[in-house]
C-alpha cells in the first residue's frame, strides 16, 4: 500500500506525580515506497503531553512484516513486533517535539498497517509501570587518590519516587564490594590494591527496578606523590604562563614543596609559587606556579620543572617557549597537542621509544574498530598531520619523521608479513568469489570458471621499487593484543597484532563480525581456523591477507605534501623529503583503489561470466575504492601463491582530490613509477567529476557508484543513473547504517576539496564549495557557552542524472538532515572547511561560523581534550547475534566459543572486565541507556588541526 497512512491518537492525562509523567502521544505510519518483496516506511511519534525520558517506540506487525535495516533509532524486532530505542543524540521527547524513524522491511505477502503503537513498553495512555529508583555516589570524590592501607569510605544518597529502597550495592570496576539496606547508603572499603579504579552505586527498589550511579575515579597509591597539571606547558616568549600542583592525599602535618628548573634554558624561570605550603585544611587545594620567559628575543628554548617534598613523589612539568606573536588559536593548537601527546593521557602505547595510537582513550567503545585500543590506518594518517601542524609551528619536524617511522614499523606489512608475493601472477590476480548481502550467504564458494582481467601495476611496481612486496596500511590492528592472536595468529606475542572484521557482505555491521587474524595459521578459530566462515574452497592453506583503507592513505599522502610545503617556506624542505619519498611510493601503491575488484572491465559491467576481463587499463575507473586488498601463502605452504584485488564500488567521502595533485603535479611527490603521475592526474579530474556527478540539488554530496552491482556484477534497477558507466549507488558498500548517512563522509570529503581550492584555486572545487558551504552552513547553528549543533545523520531521495561531462544540478536528487548532534571530530573538519573556503573566496560568513565553531569547542575543554556526552542506544547491540553457519564451532584465543548462537558480547567476553561494562550490563538488563565521554584520537587530532589552521590561513 503505498503511501498508506495510519494514525494513532491518544490523549490521556494522568495526575503528576515524580513517580511517572502524563504520557499523551500521537503516531503517523506512512508507507513512502513499495516492491514486490520490500517496503520502506516512516513513523511519526510525536509527545502531546509531559517530557518523555529515553524514549522507546514499539509497535506489531500484523502480515509478519521483517525490518532488514533502520535509522534514525536502535531498532529491534522480535517476532511480529517491533522495538524502537530513540537514537543517540536525541534521548528525550519534549512536550510537542515529533520524532521520526525510518525502515526497510520485506515482505512476503500482504503489507497492514502496525497495530498497537507504545511509548516506553506501555501504551500512550497508560500509567508507565515502576520507575526505576535514583541513586547518586557522594563519597568519595571524583578522582581522590588514597594510599595503600587506606580505608576507603562510601557513601550514598538514594531514593524512590514510587516505592522504597530495598537495598544499595557498592562496586569497584564492576565488582560488588558490598551492600547497605539502611539509609544513610554507607560502606568501608579496607582492603583496595594499588591501582586506579571506577566506583559506582546500584540502588535496588521494592519493585526489582535498579539504577546505578554515575562512575567516580579514583586511585590507590603506594607512596604519596605531588600532582602537577598540566604536564606540559607553551609560554609566549616574555610572557609567562602557569601550572597547578597540589598533594595526592591528606598530610599529617605541613609539607613543604620546592619548585625549581632541573634542566633546559635559563631564559625560562620560576616567576612564582617556587616555595610552597600546603597544610591538612587545603592539601587539596591547587596552588599556582608561575613560569616566565626572558624578554631578550633570543632562540625559543625549552625546560624541565620539578615541584619536590620530602617523602613525595616528585612531579615535573615541560615549559616551552614559543614566538611572542603566537595567535590565541596556535596556543589553542599547543594545549591541545601537548595533552594529546601527554603519556598520562592515554592516547599513545609505546613500542620501543615509537608511538602506536589507540583508536580512543576509552577501552568499551564500538564503531568501525570493535575496541577502544584496536588501531585504524586512519588514526595512523592522523597521527602524520598532527605532527605536520606542529612542525609547521614549530619548525621541529623530527615528530613527522618519527610518526612516518611508526606507520611503517607496525601497519605497513613488512617483508615477514606478506613472504610470498614473489609467487603473484599478475594474468591471473585473483579467483572470483561473490559478495552476498547479509552474513548469511557466507561461505561464499570460489567460482573459477569466472574470468578475471590482467593486473597492470604488478610489474611496473616491482621493477621500479626491486620488491613484489605492497607498500600499503593494512586497516585495523589490534595494538595491546586484546584478542590474543599475537604476531602472525601465533598468540605469543603482545605487540600489535594485524586483525580484521569486516568479510561478509553490504548488511555485515561491526555488531556481527567475527574478529580473526589476518596471519591464519589454524591455530585458533575451527578446523580452518577462520577462513571456511568467508569461503567455501575444497582445502584451506594457511595464509596472509592484508585490506587497505585507501582514504588512509590517501590522508598520509595529502599530510605529506603539507608537511612538503611548511617545511619548504621555513626553507627545510629536506628535514621532510625522506618521509615524502615514501609518501610518493605510498600513492605509486594506492593506484590498485582505481581499479575494478577483478580487473574488469569499467563500465555496463553486468554478469559476471559477460562482463569483460580487463585488459591494460580499461579496468580502471581512477576513483579511490572502499577497499583495495592483498593475499597469499604462509612460506610453510607447499606451493606458495598470492592474490591481489582492487575495489569496484568508490564512495564520496573516500575522495583525495588533493592527494590526487600531489601526486600529479608536486616534483617530490610524483611517483617513480613510469605511469604513476599520469594516472593520478586522470584521477584528480575524475574525482572532481565525481563529485560533481554526485552533488544533489541542495548542495550534499549523494553517496557513490559501483562496477559491480550487489558485488556480484548483477544487473541494477532499470534507468540506474552512470557516470561513465558504473551505477549509481546510494549507499556504496556498507548498508548497516546506510554509509552515506553520517554527515562526517561529507566533511571528510569535502574539506579535502577546501583544500585543494585554497593550495590551487582550481574552479571546479570552487563550485562544488559554492554550492556545499551555504546548505551546510543551514544546517548547523551555535550558540553560546559551548552550545552547537551540526548535521549528524541524513536522508536521501531521487537520483542524479547520468553524467555527461557537465552538471546538470540534479534537480531530481535531494538531501534532508534529519538530525543534528555534537560530534567534536565534525565539528573540527567542519570548521576546517569553512575556514579554507573563506581564506580563498573571501567569504565572511563562512570564517565567522567556523571561527565561532572553533570557540565552541574550545568551550567543551576537559583534562584529555576536548569532548562531549554521547549516549550509545546502539549498545543494546552487545546482545546481538553473530551469525555462525550450522555445524561450525571453533574458539577465541581466550576460549570464548564461536558457534551457533553466540553474539557479539559472547565471543568478547573480555568487555567483561571492562570499568565501563556495568554500564552497558545494566542497559542490557533494560535498564536507562548509557552515556559515555569518549575521546577518539582522529577527532582529538581533527580539533588541534582546525586550531592550526586558523592561524595558517588567518594569523
Amino acid at each position: 500500500m503505498p503511501g498508506a497512512l495510519a494514525t494513532a491518537l491518544v490523549a490521556a492525562l494522568l495526575p503528576a506525580t515524580p513517580a511517572a509523567a502524563a504520557v499523551a502521544c500521537s503516531v503517523e505510519y506512512n508507507v513512502t515506497n513499495e516492491w514486490g518483496s520490500g517496503f520502506t516506511a516512516d513513523v511519526s511519534v510525536t509527545n502531546e503531553g509531559d517530557a518523555v525520558p529515553d524514549w522507546s517506540l514499539g509497535w506489531t506487525f500484523p502480515d509478519g512484516q521483517q525490518i532488514t535495516n533502520g535509522w534514525n533509532g536502535e531498532f529491534s524486532q522480535s517476532g511480529d513486533t517491533v522495538t524502537v530505542n530513540h537514537p543517540g543524540w536525541n534521548p528525550d521527547l519534549d512536550p510537542g517535539e515529533t520524532a521520526t524513524v525510518g525502515f526497510q522491511g520485506s515482505i512476503s505477502g500482504a503489507n497492514g498497517e502496525p497495530t498497537g503503537f507504545t511509548v516506553n513498553g506501555v501504551d500512550c495512555g497508560g500509567t508507565g509501570g515502576n520507575a526505576p529508583p535514583e541513586v547518586e555516589l557522594t563519597s568519595p570524590a571524583d578522582g581522590a587518590a588514597f594510599l595503600a592501607g587506606d580505608t576507603v569510605e562510601l557513601a550514598a544518597d538514594a531514593a524512590d519516587a514510587d516505592g522504597s529502597i530495598e537495598h544499595v550495592e557498592f562496586s569497584a570496576d564492576g565488582t560488588v564490594l558490598g551492600t547497605d539496606d539502611t539509609a544513610p547508603y554507607t560502606y568501608s572499603w579496607t582492603d583496595a590494591e594499588v591501582g586506579p579504579y571506577s566506583l559506582t552505586a546500584t540502588a535496588v527498589d521494592d519493585g526489582g527496578a535498579e539504577t546505578e550511579s554515575a562512575p567516580v575515579a579514583i586511585e590507590v597509591l603506594s607512596a604519596p606523590a605531588l600532582v602537577a597539571s598540566p604536564s606540559s606547558l607553551s609560554v609566549r616568549q616574555g610572557d609567562s604562563g602557569t601550572f597547578d600542583v597540589s598533594l595526592s592525599n591528606e598530610p599529617s602535618g605541613d609539607v613543604s614543596v620546592e619548585v625549581a628548573r632541573t634542566e633546559g634554558s635559563e631564559d625560562l624561570t620560576v616567576s612564582g609559587g617556587a616555595e610552597l605550603t600546603f597544610t591538612g585544611d587545603d592539601w587539596d587545594e591547587a596552588q599556582e606556579v608561575s613560569i616566565a620567559s626572558a624578554d631578550n628575543g633570543g632562540d625559543l628554548g625549552t625546560a624541565v620543572f620539578t615541584a619536590s617534598a620530602e617523602g613525595y613523589d616528585a612531579a615535573t612539568v615541560e615549559v616551552r617557549e614559543v614566538d611572542a606573536s603566537t595567535s590565541d588559536y596556535e596556543t589553542a593548537f599547543l594545549e591541545q597537542y601537548e595533552k594529546i601527546k601527554d603519556p598520562a593521557s592515554g592516547y599513545f602505547r609505546e613500542f620501543g621509544g615509537l608511538l602506536v595510537p589507540y583508536h580512543s582513550v576509552e577501552t568499551l567503545i564500538v564503531e568501525a574498530p570493535d575496541h577502544g585500543h584496536a588501531t585504524t590506518s586512519e588514526a595512523f594518517s592522523y597521527y602524520l598531520w598532527l605532527e605536520a601542524a606542529y612542525g609547521r609551528i614549530t619548525g621541529e619536524w623530527e615528530p613527522f619523521n618519527d610518526a612516518w617511522e611508526s606507520m611503517e614499523e607496525f601497519i605497513i606489512p613488512g617483508t615477514e608479513d606478506q613472504p610470498t608475493n614473489g609467487a603473484y601472477d599478475p594474468s591471473a590476480p585473483a579467483t572470483y568469489i561473490p559478495e552476498h548481502d547479509t552474513p548469511q550467504g557466507y561461505p561464499s564458494a570460489l567460482d573459477n570458471g569466472v574470468s578475471v582481467g590482467e593486473d597492470p601495476l604488478a610489474q611496473e611496481l616491482s621493477s621500479t621499487y626491486g620488491t613484489d612486496e605492497v607498500y600499503g596500511m593494512h586497516w585495523l590492528l589490534d595494538v595491546d593484543n586484546t584478542y590474543g592472536y599475537g604476531f602472525c595468529g601465533d598468540g605469543t606475542d603482545d605487540a600489535p597484532a594485524f586483525v580484521n572484521t569486516f568479510q561478509r557482505g553490504s548488511q555485515e555491521s561491526v555488531w556481527e563480525t567475527v574478529p580473526h587474524p589476518s596471519c591464519e595459521t589454524f591455530d585458533h578459530g575451527g578446523e580452518n581456523g577462520f577462513l571456511d566462515l568467508f569461503t567455501d574452497d575444497g582445502t584451506y592453506s594457511e595464509q596472509w591477507r592484508y585490506t587497505n583503507a585507501p582514504d588512509a592513505d590517501a590522508r598520509a599522502v595529502q599530510v605529506a605534501y603539507l608537511a612538503h610545503q611548511w617545511a619548504g617556506e621555513q626553507g627545510n624542505a629536506g628535514a621532510v623529503s625522506e618521509s615524502v619519498d615514501k609518501a610518493a611510493m605510498m600513492g605509486d601503491y594506492l593506484r590498485y583503489a582505481m581499479y575494478d575488484k577483478y580487473f574488469k572491465e569499467i563500465g555496463d559491467c553486468v554478469g559476471a561470466t559477460e562482463c569483460a576481463a580487463g585488459s591494460g587499463k580499461n579496468s580502471a575507473h581512477y576513483l579511490m575504492s572502499w577497499y583495495y586488498a592483498w593475499g597469499g601463502a604462509l612460506e610453510s605452504a607447499q606451493y606458495p601463491w598470492a592474490w591481489r584485488i582492487g575495489g569496484s564500488s568508490s564512495h564520496q567521502g573516500y575522495q583525495n582530490p588533493l592527494a590526487a595533485y600531489a601526486l600529479s603535479e608536486v616534483d617530490a611527490l610524483e611517483p617513480d613509477s613510469a605511469t604513476g603521475t599520469e594516472d593520478w592526474a586522470t584521477s584528480m579530474d575524475r574525482q572532481l567529476e565525481f563529485l560533481q556527478w554526485l552533488q544533489s540539488a541542495e548542495g550534499g554530496i549523494a553517496g557513490g557508484a559501483t562496477n559491480s552491482w550487489a558485488g556480484d556484477y548483477s544487473a541494477p534497477p532499470a534507468g540506474t543513473p552512470q557516470f561513465y558507466g558504473m551505477y549509481y549507488d546510494w549507499q556504496p558498500v556498507w548498508h548497516d547504517p546506510p554509509s552515506n548517512r553520517w554527515f562526517g563522509f561529507q566533511v571528510w570529503g569535502i574539506e579535502r576539496v577546501a583544500q585543494l581550492y585554497h593550495e590551487t584555486g582550481d574552479e571546479r572545487a570552487g563550485a562544488i564549495l559554492d554550492d556545499w558551504v551555504p546548505w551546510a552552513m543551514a544546517n548547523t547553528e551555535v550558540g553560546t557557552g559551548g552550545d552547537f549543533a551540526v548535521p549528524a545523520d541524513m536522508e536521501w531521495e531521487g537520483r542524479p542524472d547520468t553524467w555527461d561531462g557537465t552538471s546538470t544540478g540534479n534537480p531530481d536528487l535531494h538531501v534532508e538532515v534529519v538530525s543534528h548532534g555534537q560530534d567534536v571530530g565534525v565539528a573540527a573538519g567542519l570548521a576546517k572547511t569553512l575556514l579554507y573556503y573563506a581564506a580563498e573566496s573571501g567569504d565572511a560568513e563562512a570564517r565567522a561560523m567556523g571561527e565561532d565553531l572553533l570557540d565552541a569547542l574550545l568551550a567543551n575543554q576537559d583534562e584529555l581534550g576536548i569532548a562531549t556526552e554521547e549516549t550509545r542506544a546502539d549498545y543494546r547491540r552487545f546482545a546481538d547475534e553473530v551469525y555462525i553457519p550450522e555445524g561450525w564451532s571453533g574458539e577465541m584465543p581466550n576460549g570464548d566459543p564461536v558457534e551457533p548462537g553466540s553474539t557479539f558480547a559472547s565471543i568478547r567476553s573480555f568487555y567483561e572486565d571492562d570499568p565501563a561494562w556495568p554500564e552497558v550490563q545494566e542497559y542490557l538488563d533494560g535498564g536507562e541507556v548509557p552515556t559515555f565521554t569518549y575521546h577518539r584520537f582522529w577527532a582529538q587530532v581533527d580539533i588541534a588541526t582546525a586550531f592550526a589552521a586558523h592561524d595558517e590561513l588567518f594569523g
